[in-house]
Parts: C-alpha cells; structure tokens; sequence
C-alpha cells in the first residue's frame, strides 16, 4: 500500500467519486490534469452548441412570423431560467441543499435554463473538478479524528 494513498485504503471513509475524475480529485493524480482541461474543453463545447440550438429555435419563431411580445417573452423566459440555473449550480459546487424539495420544484427552471448550468459547470471546472471543494471539506471532516467521550 502506497503511504501517501490520501487516506484511500485505511479501512476509513472512502472520498465521493466525481463525475469525469472518479477519485482522483483527491490526490489529483490519476490524470486529473488532463480532465479538467478535456472537462473544460467539453463543457465550453457543449455551452456554444446550446447556444447555437436556442438561436435556431428563435430563428424558427421569427419564420414562423409570431408576434414580437411571445418572441421577447421567450427571450426573457430562457434568461430568467438560465440566471436560476447558474445560481443554483453554482450553489451546489459549494453546498449542499439545504431543501431537496425546492429543488424538486425548481427542476423545471433548471430544465429550460440548461445553458446556465452548463456555464457554471464550465466556469467551476476552470478552477477545480466541479465539486471538488465542497467534497474534499466533507472529507476532512470525516477523516478528522473524534474526540473521546470524557470520563469526568
């Protein structure tokens, strides 16, 4: 067994796996260096193509000569759920969610307001495995020693 295994394989708490980087977050090792760049490689791709699918679909509107009031209410409803969308992914890179049921009823939101998502995906992997921070804290904190009930 490797000494320096980041805790992996003691027999104590195992590190949450993230997707893309498995474990590999912990001791960035593994080829972690080569997934954040391919991640924020793929992620930025993936934002641009989105992109390129919500313009086509107002092109679509414009051809279809519907009104400028439902053409501008689409517009704004895509920036509302996608501004909904970056913050709350965003959020999740950092905590938890504290109401699994408001999140359940904002899935919708989050749904149409993909491009947000996958912005913040983007920009959080600039940084660091998405997720990574909030994962490593709980991990730390799992591994940190419990203090001993005191017999006074």
């Amino acid at each position: 067994m490797d000494a320096d295994d980041g805790g992996r394989g003691r027999g104590g708490p195992e590190p949450e796996a993230i997707r893309f980087f498995g474990t590999s977050w912990l001791a960035h090792d593994r080829g972690y260096p080569a997934r954040r760049i391919a991640v924020s490689f793929g992620s930025l791709a993936a934002t641009v193509a989105a992109c390129l699918v919500l313009r086509f679909a107002y092109e679509g509107l414009e051809s279809a000569k519907v009104g400028g009031f439902l053409r501008w209410l689409v517009v704004v409803m895509f920036g509302v759920c996608g501004a909904i969308a970056f913050r709350r992914t965003w959020d999740g890179y950092l905590r938890r969610p504290s109401d699994p049921d408001r999140d359940e009823s904002l899935r919708g939101a989050m749904t149409i307001g993909f491009i947000g998502s996958l912005t913040a995906y983007f920009l959080r992997s600039l940084k660091e495995a998405p997720g990574e921070s909030l994962r490593r804290r709980e991990y730390e904190k799992s591994r940190a020693p419990k203090p001993s009930p005191s017999n006074d």
